[in-house]
């Protein structure tokens, strides 16, 4: 008899369990199988798989499920996780190229869909929505969304400035940077949990999530920095920058890029924003780099988008968030 609490695997072509460490070198493989033909912008480094192991809100025996053939090879994987409480649970999911158009991917799908409502049961949770995430230029990806249900709620975009002539934004008097320290860095958690209390779809960092990111392999701690209101000694905005060695690969191009950056709302309207992004231009070039990247939410309330496009990055991608309600 079918197990529930797995896929229901329509052509019973793979055997399928929850996830273990043991799993990530072969997801990792998997995971480049599927870059090598979809072509995305970014993918996640064995780093970024093992925080699934380290989630005490996402136990990975009841929120993973993992395909293997005949002879053990990762063919699809499958993750539900939510911060503690939350309303809002993502998903990860992807299958083998050689193994796609054989209903896998709805069959996942409809199984991460139903281990979050039995979650969000267990967890008194009424209302509860699945959000995907899929690059615009991913059809298959995009099809599966509309074929399930799931609806587009909102966008982001990508975008890109060459860093041939870098804007004259200094810093207002007052305020002074201070280069981020990943093992001291309270103060910026808490400024961006402050600065992203008004965001569409963000939630707190915790210490452990905090963590990961600042001591993350691609983060780069002498590209990152805060602003310091020098009056008070308060933190008051914020820029943390990375690079990732495989992204010259898909674009053709390097860059630096501005992972979080945010400004408390009392300090908005004084321009620390363009200071930040000037200043980690600046250092992104002295690194070696030729471009500068972000990513926006294009409803942002805070005006990302305009600042941006004043700043002179443009748009090269788009992210489409998915979502599904799980009543």
């Amino acid at each position: 008899m079918t197990n529930p609490d797995l896929p229901a695997d329509p052509g019973g072509s793979l055997q399928w369990r929850a996830m273990t460490e043991a799993d990530i070198d072969g997801w990792h493989r998997l995971i480049q199988r599927m870059a090598a033909v979809d072509k995305p912008v970014w993918t996640e480094t064995t780093a970024d798989l093992a925080e699934a192991f380290d989630d005490p809100a996402n136990d990975p025996a009841e929120s993973t499920a993992v395909g293997l053939d005949a002879d053990g090879t990762v063919r699809a994987v499958g993750r539900v996780y939510a911060n503690a409480g939350s309303p809002v649970a993502h998903t990860w999911g992807g299958v083998d190229p050689d193994w796609r158009r054989r209903g896998i991917g709805k069959a996942l799908y409809a199984w991460q869909a139903d281990c979050q409502r039995r979650r969000f049961k267990a967890a008194g949770i009424d209302g509860g929505v699945l959000r995907t995430s899929t690059e615009e230029q991913d059809p298959a990806h995009n099809a599966l969304m509309a074929a399930v249900g799931a609806t587009v709620v909102r966008y982001f975009t990508e975008m890109t400035r060459p860093l041939d002539e870098i804007p004259d934004a200094p810093l207002p008097q007052g305020f002074a940077f201070v280069d981020l320290d990943p093992g001291d860095s309270e103060a910026v958690r808490l400024a961006h949990n402050e600065a992203f209390a008004d965001h569409w779809g963000s939630e707190p960092r915790d210490e452990r999530r905090w963590k990961t990111l600042v001591q993350h392999p691609e983060t780069k701690p002498e590209w990152s920095m805060s602003v310091v209101e020098a009056a008070s000694g308060e933190t008051v905005a914020y820029q943390v920058a990375s690079f990732d060695p495989a992204f010259v690969l898909q674009s053709g191009y390097d860059e630096g890029f501005t992972n979080l950056l945010g400004v408390r709302r009392p300090w908005r309207g004084r321009g620390l924003a363009q200071s930040l992004l000037a200043e980690a231009m600046r250092r992104f070039k002295a690194g070696g780099m030729a471009h500068a990247g972000l990513g926006v939410d294009t409803e942002n309330p805070s005006g990302a988008l305009a600042l941006y496009t004043r700043m002179g990055y443009v748009p090269t991608k788009r992210y489409l968030d998915y979502e599904l309600p799980l009543t």
